[in-house]
């Protein structure tokens, strides 16, 4: 299964994912479940051990000194059964850890494969919350709440038969009352689910809502409307806190639902041994009632509950999951992008070819149909059109953003691409980090040269960091202009043959458009190809081809 989809012919629910990635780590989870039946087996000899000596001093009246041995052998089991406890957590959490690294680089995987048209319908923030906290949210699930499920089956049948082979009437009490547990819990459960559900959309919101309007901070700034702003995500966090205040309060419930019913069983099993002990109940095993048989099954009824009290703790961290789940699952059920052939076109010299090409996006109309188009090798092809004629969607399908809706676009299997937006992405980082995003191999000689091809070998020359300087995501502590000239030096140290520039000069002051032009003029002299989006006459002037995007067609303009 790929990592970016784990099954491409399945449709995946939350529960459906889950299961897939326990898979994943079976072993560790299984390990898990052994360790902590072990544990349960050292808890029940202690318990079994305790009621014997107990018996043995009060009722045989046998000295401590010659009970050494058994007391001995009553610590080593509370070691190993802090070992196999300890060894139960790790085992958990590390098959928990893997799970969340593998789900997390699914995720990221995915919506890399979704690509940037795809990014541009969605809220950053909520994303940010989906690949980091709604990833954590699993964890109690698979670390406690997975090996658990399989314990508190395994471990009560074990105790069964240890109190069924003291008192077989205890044993048919505790059977009666062991299934109305998990089933109030269940009922409990699928409201907390639900609840969690809205959480996770809620928290979601809240990310999204946050981090707009911290970016619009200073166009709310200028329009005043910073109160308001503030009220409204004052809003969005009280709507948070009184769903998370809902959820806990069902958790707790579901934990009330469990101790009730666990300490009437409880109360009665100590009303049998009690009466049994003094006579008053001489049905089946009750008249042969010892002191260590009434108060092993009598220790051991707790114990009997308690993989149900451990599960109850947990039943909280699955109606997390399956909240966390279903944002993540709904991300990874998108269709995937189909990636243009890598298949050279029919065209002799062609880099690319567009055969009947439709492009459209889901609930919305047609951009651009039938579009039969060839951009030869060494072209500079300039496509102009009013706003929302299809001039960008035509670059980010040449670019294997998108696919068509009909029809073939076929690229040159050689051909990679650079990229030129007219608002850049800037990383977090140095200006190498910057610059390696085009080629991580590149030395310090190849990205300066690229920065003074850009124009911005003086102002590095000037800074006393040079190559080291940091700039802030989006460009902070760069003008656009620098920003832009900084995404010129990409495109110079990528040396890529397939050039695609969306609007280059939109919105750039003189000096910087003027080395946008030059750049280009310098790409041409190189033979790359350059495919551009633009209305600039100065740039129109150094193509030689022209397509015009018009009502839904594609027409190439005369020479």
């Amino acid at each position: 299964m790929s990592i970016s989809h784990l099954d491409s012919d399945v449709h995946l629910t939350p529960r459906i994912w889950l299961r897939m990635l326990a898979k994943r780590e079976q072993k560790r989870l299984l390990l898990s479940v052994v360790w902590g039946v072990l544990a349960g087996g050292q808890t029940v000899l202690l318990v079994v051990g305790l009621a014997w000596v107990i018996d043995q001093l009060v009722v045989q009246g046998r000295p401590p000194g010659s009970l050494t041995t058994i007391f001995l052998g009553l610590f080593v089991v509370v070691v190993l059964r802090s070992f196999f406890q300890a060894m139960q957590e790790a085992s958990g959490a590390k098959a928990s850890l893997r799970i969340r690294q593998y789900a997390r680089a699914a995720l990221l995987d995915k919506v890399a494969t979704l690509g940037p048209v795809w990014l541009t319908r969605q809220q950053s923030g909520a994303l940010a919350t989906q690949s980091v906290e709604h990833i954590d949210a699993l964890d109690g699930y698979f670390a406690r709440f997975y090996p658990q499920l399989r314990i508190v089956i395994a471990l009560p049948l074990l105790i069964l038969c240890v109190v069924g082979w003291l008192d077989y009437l205890v044993a048919i009490f505790l059977l009666l009352s062991a299934p109305l547990i998990p089933l109030f819990m269940a009922l409990v459960g699928m409201g907390a689910e639900r609840l969690n559900r809205d959480q996770f959309v809620a928290v979601s919101r809240l990310s999204a809502h946050f981090v707009d309007r911290v970016r619009g901070m200073t166009t709310l700034q200028l329009f005043g409307h910073t109160k308001a702003a503030q009220q409204a995500v004052w809003y969005a966090t009280d709507e948070y806190r009184r769903l998370s205040m809902r959820t806990l309060r069902l958790a707790f419930l579901s934990s009330a639902v469990l101790e009730f019913f666990a300490s009437v069983a409880i109360a009665v099993v100590a009303m049998y041994v009690g009466f049994g002990l003094l006579g008053y109940i001489d049905y089946g095993p009750s008249s042969s009632l010892t002191l260590f048989t009434g108060l092993a099954v009598l220790l051991l009824a707790p114990e009997f509950f308690q993989p149900l009290r451990t599960l109850s703790q947990h039943y909280h961290d699955r109606a997390a999951a399956l909240g966390a789940a279903e944002s993540i699952v709904a991300i990874l059920n998108e269709p995937d992008v189909v990636p243009i052939k890598t298949t050279a076109p029919t065209v002799a010299n062609a880099m690319i070819e567009l055969r009947n090409v439709t492009i459209g996006y889901a609930g919305r109309a047609t951009v651009i149909e039938a579009v039969d188009a060839t951009i030869f090798d060494g072209d500079v092809v300039v496509i102009t059109g009013e706003s929302g004629s299809g001039k960008s969607s035509l670059l980010a399908l040449m670019a294997g953003f998108m696919a068509p809706s009909r029809g073939e676009c076929c690229r040159h299997p050689e051909a990679q691409v650079a990229w030129l937006d007219q608002t850049p992405c800037i990383i977090q980082g140095s200006l190498a980090d910057n610059l390696r995003l085009a080629a991580p191999c590149a030395d310090e000689q190849a990205m300066t040269h690229a920065l003074r091809q850009a124009g911005l070998g003086e102002l590095v020359r000037q800074l006393p960091a040079g190559l080291d300087t940091p700039v802030g995501e989006r460009g902070v502590g760069l003008s656009g202009g620098q920003s832009q000239r900084l995404s010129l030096a990409r495109v110079y140290l990528s040396e890529a043959p397939l050039v695609l520039l969306d609007e280059p000069t939109a919105s750039l002051d003189a000096t910087t458009e003027q080395a946008v032009i030059q750049a280009l003029l310098a790409w041409a002299r190189e033979g790359r190809t350059l495919v551009i989006a633009t209305h600039h006459p100065a740039v129109m002037a150094v193509a030689n081809r022209h397509f015009i995007c018009d009502a839904g067609q594609l027409i190439e303009a005369a020479s």
